[in-house]
């Protein structure tokens, strides 16, 4: 279905859709998963934890909506083709990829980072955005459109109180990002990445848990003192993923509360 068709039909800004969502049992990627099946696109979810990934896709079924649960590592290249394949054959078709899933660390400095930090977390944010992006972008394709979101932050612009690591994979996202963008834009696909600065996700609460002053130390820079709720990312994910951003494609969207405004 192409935009035009979607938005007479009506029913949600993703009405017609099929998205695939990756970091969905918990967090950002389980709101942005609720909220794009209330706005109307068929789901499919991708996240390690099996049991609280059905779960998400179960209350998504629950309230009405479609949701295919599709366990798996986006480290793993054969793991997240499984996916994209189990959404062409479910659905027919893929539209829309949020690439959501990440890790990271704080409070160790470069020097005492263990090399299997810097494995993980490389392979997570970019590696697992790279084997993503492989497999989505050629199965828009056929419908000569797409949307693409990859989740970044705002140590993919400038550096903070995450490990080093972290803000090198970040970037590396946001760089990946564009690339595509440009080489796909003649393709019909939009792609586009998020600023996302602190979100009360378990990754967060659980560096807070283990350091207690980054309760204010990760607000203190930000012009709204305060951290987002999962579901105010997912509201731009879903924005950038719709028809109303049809004009937008290699950006780096901020939604930090102003972090890297100021």
């Amino acid at each position: 279905m192409s935009n035009k068709e979607a938005e007479k039909e009506g029913g949600g800004l993703l009405s017609g859709k099929v998205a695939m969502i990756t970091g969905a049992s918990s967090g950002i990627g389980a709101a942005a998963a609720r909220l794009f099946a209330a706005e109307g696109a068929a789901v499919v979810l991708m996240a390690r934890r099996e049991d609280r990934l059905k779960q998400v896709a179960h209350e998504i079924v629950a309230s009405g909506g479609r949701a295919l649960a599709a366990p798996g590592d986006v480290v793993r290249t054969e793991d997240v083709g499984r996916v994209v394949g189990a959404a062409l054959e479910t659905f027919g078709r893929l539209d829309v990829a949020f690439n959501n899933a990440g890790w990271g660390t704080v409070g160790t400095d470069l020097h005492e980072t263990d090399d299997a930090v810097f494995e993980q977390v490389m392979d997570v944010n970019v590696r697992g955005t790279w084997n993503c992006l492989r497999h989505q972008l050629p199965a828009m394709f056929p419908s000569g459109e797409g949307a693409v979101v990859n989740t970044a932050s705002t140590a993919g612009v400038v550096a903070t109180v995450a490990g080093a690591p972290y803000v090198a994979a970040k970037h590396a996202v946001i760089g990946m990002t564009k690339a595509a963008a440009a080489q796909y834009g003649d393709r019909g696909i939009r792609v586009n990445s998020l600023v996302v600065g602190s979100t009360r996700t378990e990754l967060v609460d659980g560096a807070i848990e283990a350091h207690p002053h980054l309760q204010d130390v990760f607000v203190a820079r930000q012009i709204q003192k305060r951290m987002a709720a999962p579901e105010e990312v997912a509201h731009a994910a879903l924005w950038l993923s719709s028809p109303h951003a049809s004009f937008v494609t290699g950006a780096a969207m901020a939604v930090d509360g102003g972090r890297t405004a100021v």
